[in-house]
C-alpha cells in the first residue's frame, strides 16, 4: 500500500514512511492511494471477535509490507491490553434504537486512546529498527496531548513536546498532561486558543530546517496511523448491531474531523453505514460548511465540551481531496484561500460532502439539558461532547435504522459542567484517585514559533 499527499506534490510513500512522517512536504495530509474493500462475507465474520482480531484483520491491509503478521498483531495486544474494559468499545442502549458507543475505557479516559496507545507500540518497533529517534511534537484542545504523552513516556528513541491552549483545557485534561514525571514527555502551555496551537505545529512541519534537525514526527490526527486505528470501532460496532445485513448509522462530536472522517473510510470500504452525522458546538465551522455557508474562521468561543473548540479542522482537507475528485492541486487552493480568512465549495464538491455528511449544531444550553435528560432517562451520565452528539442524534435519527452516537471522553475528565446539569460529581476511576495531588511540570509560552522551536531545541534528551 503506497500513500499519497492531498496536495498531490509530495513523493508516495509506505503506511511506515508516512506514519513517522506525518505531514506531507506540500503540506498535504497523507491517504492511502487506494481504499482497501471488505466483501460482506469477511465483514459478517467479525461477528463476535474479541476487539483485537477484528482491528488487525481492519488495518492489515494498509500496513502490510511495512509490518509483518504476527508482528502486527503483537502490535496490537499491547496496545489494547491497557484497557478497562475487555471489550475495548462496548455498546450501551440508551433508547429504542439508540446507542451510545463507549469509547473511554483507555488509560486517558478519551477516544484518542485507540489511535494513540497503537501509534506508540507502531513508532517503538519501527524505529527500533531503524535505530533512529525522533522528536514528536503535537497540538491539543485537551484529550489527544495527555494520550500522546501515555503512549510515549519513557520511550527511549523519542521526544514528545505536546502544545495546548493556556486556560482552555479542564483541569483534568491539563492535570494527566502535567503530572507525568518522565523526562522525554514535556507540556507547554501556549498563549492562545487550540488553532494557534495548531498553526504553531503546521509551521514547524513547513519549517523544513528544523524538521530536519530534530527529525519531527507528528502523532496529531494529520497523522493517518491516528484515522487508521479508529476505522475499527465503526466495525466492531456495526457488526454488533447486525452489519453487514443491516445498515446502521453514527453521530460523531466532532472538532477536528478525523473521527469521523475515520467512519467515511470504513463506509468506503463496504461497511453499511447509513448516515454519518456531525456534531458541533457552537463552534460550528462544519455545521455551517456542510449547511452551505462555506468554510470560513470565525472566532474560537470557550466551551463547556473544550476539545471541540475548533475553528480550523484540520482533518476536513481529507473530505475535501474525495469531494474534489481527487484533485491535489483543487485542495491546495483551497488551503491557499483558507489563510485569509476561509473559502466557498464548488456546487460538486458540495453536493459529493452532502451524500457523505448530515450535521447539527447544539448551544451551550442544550448541552447542560441532554447531560440531564440522558441522567435522568437512560441512567447514563456523559460528558459534554457526548451529550453534543447525543443530542443531534436525537434529533436526526430515523426509526428503521439504529443510530449509535460516539461516546468521545469520560464525564470525569469535565466534572465542574457535568456537576452543573446534573448535580452529580463524576468520580475518576480509582488508578486516578491521586491526580490532583502530583506534582506538576508545564512551561508557559508564547505564541511564537522561533520561541517554540528554540524551547523544544534545547530540551530534546534533556
Amino acid at each position: 500500500m503506497k500513500y499519497i499527499s492531498t496536495r498531490g506534490q509530495a513523493p508516495e510513500l509506505t503506511f511506515e514512511e508516512a506514519m513517522l512522517t506525518g505531514l506531507a512536504r506540500d503540506g498535504g495530509l497523507y491517504l492511502p492511494a487506494e481504499i482497501p474493500v471488505m466483501l460482506q462475507d469477511e465483514i459478517a465474520a467479525l461477528a463476535g471477535l474479541p476487539y483485537e482480531e477484528i482491528a488487525f484483520r481492519v488495518m492489515w491491509p494498509y500496513v502490510s509490507g511495512s509490518f509483518g503478521e504476527d508482528e502486527f498483531k503483537e502490535i496490537i495486544a499491547r496496545a489494547y491490553q491497557v484497557f478497562g474494559h475487555d471489550a475495548r468499545a462496548p455498546l450501551k442502549q440508551l433508547n429504542e434504537n439508540h446507542f451510545l458507543l463507549e469509547l473511554f475505557h483507555g488509560p486517558t479516559l478519551a477516544f484518542k486512546d485507540f489511535a494513540m496507545q497503537l501509534i506508540g507500540q507502531l513508532f517503538q518497533v519501527a524505529l527500533k529498527r531503524r535505530g533512529d529517534r525522533v522528536t514528536i511534537v503535537g497540538a491539543t484542545s485537551g484529550d489527544t496531548g495527555s494520550a500522546a504523552i501515555e503512549a510515549f513516556r519513557g520511550l527511549d528513541a523519542v521526544d514528545v513536546f505536546i502544545l495546548y491552549p493556556h486556560g482552555r483545557v479542564s483541569e483534568v485534561q491539563r492535570r494527566q498532561m502535567t503530572t507525568p514525571a518522565d523526562s522525554n514527555v514535556h507540556a507547554l502551555a501556549v498563549d492562545g486558543d487550540f488553532d494557534d496551537c495548531q498553526a504553531a505545529l503546521k509551521d514547524m512541519f513547513n519549517d523544513f530546517d528544523f524538521r530536519d534537525e530534530v527529525k519531527l514526527a507528528g502523532v496529531n490526527s494529520i497523522n493517518f496511523a491516528r484515522v487508521l486505528a479508529q476505522i475499527v470501532y465503526y466495525f466492531s460496532a456495526a457488526v454488533s448491531l447486525g452489519a453487514p445485513h443491516r445498515k446502521v448509522s453514527f453521530t460523531v462530536p466532532t472538532g477536528n474531523f478525523g473521527d469521523i472522517f475515520a467512519g467515511y473510510l470504513a463506509k468506503r470500504m463496504g461497511l453499511p453505514i447509513d448516515r454519518l452525522v456531525v456534531a458541533t458546538n457552537q463552534n460550528d465551522i462544519l455545521h455551517r460548511c456542510l449547511s452551505g455557508e462555506g468554510y470560513f474562521k470565525g472566532d474560537t468561543i470557550p466551551s463547556i465540551s473544550p476539545s471541540m473548540d475548533i475553528q480550523v479542522s484540520s482533518n476536513f482537507e481529507r473530505a475535501l481531496y474525495y469531494a474534489y475528485g481527487e484533485d491535489g492541486s483543487a485542495v491546495a487552493q483551497l488551503m491557499d484561500e483558507l489563510k485569509t480568512g476561509g473559502f466557498n465549495v464548488s456546487q460538486g464538491a458540495m453536493q459529493a460532502l452532502r451524500e457523505s455528511f448530515d450535521s447539527g449544531r447544539v448551544s451551550e444550553d442544550e448541552t447542560l439539558a441532554t447531560i440531564k435528560h440522558t441522567l435522568a432517562n437512560s441512567a447514563e451520565l456523559v460528558c459534554p461532547h457526548t451529550a453534543v452528539g447525543i443530542k443531534v442524534a436525537e434529533e436526526q435519527r430515523r426509526a428503521d435504522v439504529p443510530m449509535i452516537t460516539l461516546a468521545t471522553a469520560h464525564p470525569a475528565k469535565f466534572p465542574a459542567a457535568v456537576e452543573e446539569a446534573s448535580g452529580v460529581h463524576p468520580p475518576l476511576p480509582s488508578r486516578m484517585s491521586d491526580l490532583y495531588e502530583r506534582p506538576e511540570r508545564v512551561t508557559r509560552i508564547a505564541n511564537d514559533l522561533g520561541t517554540l522551536e528554540d524551547h523544544i531545541r534545547r530540551h530534546i534528551a534533556e
